[in-house]
């Protein structure tokens, strides 16, 4: 595949089989060219051997490289073909098992890559490759039955040849180079691992409307005659680092990362960036925001598998400080990972080694002090069955680019940009009267959120009112946002409703009714607030009754209440006089502690003057449990409005907050 072209190193399993069995003299020269990493020449010239090789040993290894080859192209079905008939030809490596499934998986094949997986499980239990790969199985499938909310689209500018590693050229986000095969490369002849033309790197960009100009050569000190591929710009965007990978068919050389800044309207000579011997390979830079810290790809000695991630840090003059550090367990594994990709906060960056839907998937894990999360798969339409890699997203937008060979595409891997739409919200409700549940018209609604936003709009001649989209187009709902609608009107009790759009990630229409209470001159009964004989205590479990009369105070700020206790007929009067103040007084302290202010509270004790049951109803009652209810519900308490014209006074502290921290500025000056 690509991969292997633009990294060129070689995965243990082919350093297997091209050591492990000797070589026949047929396939001298396709073995030549698989060393070589020629896939494309190696492919035709095994093609050719088998039909001349007899003995089973060495068909059973033709096939084998002849499926890896398919495999680094990107042919999955044919790769799959002859792993299948290594495996009937008694290969000896049980992985050539492996690499069925994988590429069982990587064609959604999942029924078949389970069973395949489950296979290799019995020849080797001890390699967890088998059971992550029918883990992988379900849930790749479970991913792409609830995909993200991502829209994903294939760029018009993709040819029928290999478009990869986007990344952006400008600070707004309109210009992109990536790299490409296609026709009209700068350097000469066919690569003979692809069969395509060398790799260049291509500009291409999108004016206002949105439309894409046709992709032109980036620039020819930059393009050479060898291959150019994967690359990343600083924030700058004054200097690029890219993958350069030398072109000799009979020699194995290792690519490399160079660096070029901007010289005027064009480029400066690039120069290499040594990270390691020429016997190793680097490449698939990416850089951090202050530009020194370099991200990267390899094969160096140390890492954990076929190519591991690694950073190294870099001085003004974009030179290695030290030696490079491998990004370490939690980023890599026995697999490969690649093509890495740095923001603020997180490394985005592919791998085959971590559970996902086949072949390469895109990762992210957020970047913490020197260490790293543990990696999220970005799941289905990011990722698919195919290889997916080489992602780029914008600083403060989940919009961006990405890599796929997957079904569908216009040419063996293609670019597609990828965008999250906004998560739409509205609010509506109707305001009515809640005795009569007549619609109340003209009643302000209020639309408080936890960001500070406030809008206020009436209720229509039906009562009902609603929040959707402002004059200029945006939404008044919005996400990760708590919200209070509160409804108020004359001569009524404000009533509010919370939601929150935290956490949802589906479009979402509210409704939240507003029910007002017509304010009225006779008391308004509480639920029961009971008093033992004789005490005027607030019982805690009678607490929770007044929590109805606190959020009432708290939405109607503009209210006086008196709050009036009753007792009943038993005890002289002048004593349930004083019982019933000290009651009353008891809910008034009550409610100071739950923050209303004491100046909006008056406590009246009736004593016994005005029971809800009478004494000569209470005396025709059969029983004394029958009487001493009675008795109980007259020891009351009720509220009744007083005012609607209070006005908060300023807290004296507000003002000498200020002069406090003037002081203690000073003190510190």
């Amino acid at each position: 595949m690509r991969i292997s072209k633009f990294l060129c190193v070689v995965a243990a399993s082919v350093l297997f089989s091209v050591n492990a069995l000797a070589q026949s003299s047929k396939t001298k020269k396709a073995d030549e060219a698989y060393s070589n990493w020629q896939w494309g020449n190696a492919i035709e010239l095994y093609k050719k051997a088998l039909t001349r090789i007899e003995n089973r040993t060495q068909k059973a290894e033709a096939l084998f490289k002849l499926a890896e080859c398919y495999k680094h192209i990107n042919d999955m079905k044919n790769a799959e073909n002859n792993y299948a008939k290594a495996v009937k030809a008694k290969y000896p490596d049980p992985r050539a098992q492996l690499f069925v499934a994988d590429c069982q998986k990587a064609q959604e094949k999942y029924t078949d890559a389970i069973n395949s997986y489950n296979e290799y499980k019995k020849l080797v239990p001890s390699d967890p490759r088998g059971e992550d790969g029918v883990k992988s199985c379900t849930i790749a499938q479970k991913w792409k039955d609830n995909p993200t909310r991502h829209e994903v689209t294939n760029c018009p500018f993709n040819s029928k040849l290999m478009d990869f590693a986007p990344n952006y050229a400008d600070k707004k986000y309109n210009t992109l180079w990536f790299s490409s095969t296609r026709d009209g490369a700068t350097g000469s002849g066919k690569d003979g691992t692809t069969g395509q033309s060398f790799s260049d790197l291509y500009e291409v960009k999108r004016d206002k409307k949105g439309t894409w100009n046709t992709p032109a050569p980036a620039d020819n000190i930059i393009n050479t005659g060898e291959s150019e591929g994967a690359m990343v710009f600083n924030k700058k965007k004054d200097a690029v680092y890219f993958t350069r990978c030398p072109n000799q068919t009979k020699k194995t050389l290792g690519c490399m990362i160079m660096v070029s800044v901007k010289k005027g309207k064009g480029w400066g000579p690039a120069e290499e960036i040594v990270l390691c011997a020429d016997s190793f390979t680097v490449g698939h830079p990416a850089i951090s925001a202050d530009e020194t810290t370099l991200y990267f790809a390899s094969d160096m000695p140390g890492g954990l598998g076929g190519k591991d991630l690694w950073k190294v840090k870099l001085d003004k003059q974009r030179k290695p400080v030290g030696n490079p550090v491998n990004l370490g367990p939690m980023i890599n594994t026995a697999g490969d990972e690649m093509f890495p990709y740095a923001t603020d906060h997180a490394l985005y960056f592919a791998s085959n080694g971590l559970i996902g839907m086949g072949g390469l998937d895109n990762f992210k894990a957020d970047i913490s002090g020197d260490g790293f999360s543990v990696p999220e798969n970005l799941k289905y339409p990011l990722n698919s069955a195919a290889d997916d890699f080489g992602i780029c997203i914008e600083a403060k937008n989940e919009n961006g680019f990405f890599t796929s060979s997957r079904a569908g595409g216009k040419g063996m891997d293609d670019i597609y940009e990828f965008r999250l739409p906004p998560v739409l919200f509205s609010l509506a409700g109707q305001v009515t009267e809640i005795e009569s549940g007549e619609p109340i018209i003209g009643a302000t609604v209020k639309l408080i959120g936890s960001d500070g936003s406030s809008v206020e709009s009436k209720s229509d001649a039906t009562g009902n009112y609603r929040f959707d989209f402002t004059p200029d187009g945006k939404r008044y709902v919005n996400a990760n946002i708590s919200y209070t609608v509160s409804g108020t009107m004359e001569k009524h009790l404000s009533d509010t409703k919370d939601f929150t759009t935290v956490g949802i990630e589906v479009q979402t229409d509210f409704t939240k009714d507003l029910k007002l209470k017509a304010i009225k001159k006779e008391p308004i009964r509480l639920p029961d607030i009971l008093y033992d004989l004789a005490a005027w205590d607030l019982k805690p479990q009678y607490q929770d009754s007044l929590a109805g009369l606190v959020k009432t105070l708290n939405q109607n700020p503009n209210l006086v209440i008196e709050l009036g206790s009753h007792t009943d007929t038993r005890g002289d009067n002048k004593s349930n006089e004083v019982l019933a103040q000290k009651r009353a007084q008891s809910v008034v302290d009550y409610l100071i502690s739950k923050g209303i202010a004491g100046d909006r509270l008056v406590a009246k004790g009736y004593g016994e003057n005005r029971p809800l049951i009478s004494d000569k109803q209470i005396a025709g009652m059969a029983s004394n449990e029958e009487k001493e209810t009675a008795h109980q519900k007259n020891r009351r308490t009720e509220f009744k409005i007083l005012r609607e014209d209070y006005v908060p006074k300023e807290d004296p502290n507000s003002k000498l907050a200020p002069k406090i921290q003037n002081i203690e500025e000073e003190e510190e000056e």
